[in-house]
């Protein structure tokens, strides 16, 4: 797949579910009356808007590296405290799936993220391309949003 291409569905398909996010916030504002559970959903919308806004940025970015890093490295930091500060504060909140758990992989996730952003050239120890290596970091980060998106929804329910 084209790497061009790849981005692009993976920015419309994250603001995709931002969204729809919002639509299912919207129907459950018993979620936004403890602060644990909003910040719980607050989580859940951050996972897929800061790929979504990766993704859009290595588009914008072209041929032009300096865009597309600065992007990242910004993105990777904004992930790296949210995630942090989510987990600080909700540690005990939702420990019932084995994702929800272990989030601490996230801001690791974020820190190799923010790694080949600033080295770039690393990414051929891996005989890959810079975008190559964020790209399958994404796939990644998307898929553990997906994953602790269903273990949020399916623990409120038991509730």
């Amino acid at each position: 797949m084209d790497i061009n291409t790849f981005y692009a569905v993976t920015s419309a398909t994250c603001f995709t579910l931002v969204g729809l996010w919002w639509s299912v916030v919207k129907d459950k504002t018993e979620w936004l009356k403890d602060e644990a559970t909003r910040r719980l959903a607050g989580g859940v919308y951050a996972s897929f808007l800061i790929p979504a806004l990766m993704s859009l940025g290595a588009q914008v970015g072209g041929d032009n590296r300096l865009v597309w890093q600065f992007v990242f490295i910004v993105a990777a930091l904004v992930g790296i405290v949210t995630t942090t500060q989510l987990i600080l504060k909700t540690g005990k909140a939702n420990p019932q799936g084995s994702f929800s758990r272990n989030r601490w992989v996230i801001p690791i996730l974020y820190a190799f993220v923010l790694w080949f952003a600033l080295f770039p050239a690393t990414a051929s120890l891996l005989g890959l391309q810079p975008l190559q290596v964020e790209g399958i970091l994404l796939c990644i980060l998307i898929l553990i949003a997906h994953i602790l998106t269903w273990e949020f929804m399916t623990s409120q329910a038991q509730k």
